[in-house]
């Protein structure tokens, strides 16, 4: 169904679903993000969100609020309820027991193996079942577990940082700091909702960056994003902050490494062998193999060489760019390394999502068009 063939009371009760499954932002990876609301005749009874891998699912938590309630309902809910058992029960199960009358789903599971199932349980058990008011609202909360459901690896964000003349660093190398605390402040809340952070084993030697993530309150309780280093010659020292920080670490290399290999691996950093790609690693094979960890998402924060790679392999599906009001000279370090491209029609187009002023500086989200959402 589209939009339009919604009421203005579904479309108003789903935003406040969408709005409570954005709560759940930085603690249920690998899990969607996920929100649900119990109306009875048109009052709000119950809500609950998903905040945690492991803990109960929104629809649970929005029945318990609801109590009795709950009984001759309409549920809505961002995303299919489950219908398999994982670290809990199936939410439909809960759902047709508490005696809810109806559900109005924003999208149905991407997962292939279980999408469509608790569709047809809740109809089988003479529930009323409509999808798709919000859609797009609600997929755009969870593209990372899309992609994953339906190609096997993450969605990709590459942070890139550069004053206006589009330089990254001076040309002695020097780059902190380009942008404001603010800008700084606003990566960290992007480093918080990522399942991943991917750089490089040059940037790691020269800046020697941790990674972690800071000064975000709703992330302290929540386990660390990975910490990816991708480095073919395996140089990354063993006593590097990226290794050394707390939570998880992990090295790519297309090498064995031998002594290399157990000196990171006693620094506290897992080491992963994967195929070699015309320049390094093969970018494909990297994201596939983060897929395979159950990694949504994941924040590209590398020099020019490794970002640019990214983007030319098409890897790249949003961009967020930080631009500071100074110059810094044509012979400061550029903002991306691309193959020359010699004729107009040979740019690389990109579709605006958003642009705003933080702090001092200007931040853009971009697309590159060629994106698909699955």
């Amino acid at each position: 169904m589209s939009d339009s063939a919604f009421s203005s009371s579904d479309h108003q009760w789903m935003a406040r679903a969408l709005q409570l499954a954005e709560l759940g932002l930085w603690g249920t990876r690998p899990n969607p993000r996920v929100g649900c609301v119990l109306v009875r005749d048109g009052v709000l009874v119950g809500q609950g969100w998903h905040a945690r891998a492991g803990d109960a699912h929104a629809e649970v938590h929005a029945l318990r609020a609801a109590g009795r309630d709950a009984s001759g309902a309409t549920a809505y809910v961002t995303l299919e309820p489950c219908a398999h058992h994982g670290r809990t029960p199936p939410c439909v199960d809960a759902l047709i027991n508490a005696g809810v009358a109806e559900i109005v789903m924003a999208m149905r599971d991407p997962n292939p193996a279980v999408g469509g199932r608790g569709r047809q349980k809740l109809r089988a058990a003479g529930m009323i079942v409509r999808e798709g008011v919000c859609k797009q609202q609600a997929h755009a909360l969870n593209p990372g577990f899309v992609r994953r459901m339906l190609a096997g690896r993450p969605w990709v964000r590459c942070k890139l940082a550069a004053s206006l003349d589009g330089r990254t660093a001076m040309a002695s190398g020097e780059s902190r700091w380009i942008t404001s605390p603010a800008a700084r402040a606003d990566v960290h809340r992007w480093r918080a909702r990522s399942c991943a952070i991917v750089t490089g084993s040059g940037t790691v030697q020269a800046d020697d960056p941790a990674l972690t993530v800071r000064d975000v309150p709703q992330a302290a309780d929540v386990p660390p994003p990975l910490r990816v280093v991708l480095d073919s010659s395996l140089s990354t020292p063993p006593d590097a902050a990226v290794v050394r920080a707390p939570g998880p670490a992990l090295v790519l290399t297309t090498r064995d490494g031998g002594d290399q290999r157990l000196a990171l691996q006693r620094g506290g950093a897992e080491v992963e062998t994967l195929p070699a790609g015309p320049h390094g690693l093969d970018l494909e094979a990297v994201l596939m193999a983060l897929g395979r960890r159950l990694i949504n998402e994941v924040l590209v924060e590398a020099g020019p060489t490794l970002a640019g790679a990214f983007v030319s392999a098409g890897l790249v599906d949003e961009l967020i760019l930080y631009q500071a009001p100074h110059l810094m000279g044509h012979e400061g370090r550029p903002l991306l390394q691309l193959p020359g491209l010699e004729r107009m029609a040979q740019r690389l187009p990109l579709e605006l999502l958003d642009v705003r002023r933080i702090g001092s500086d200007i931040r853009v989200l971009a697309r590159p068009r060629s994106t698909q959402e699955g």
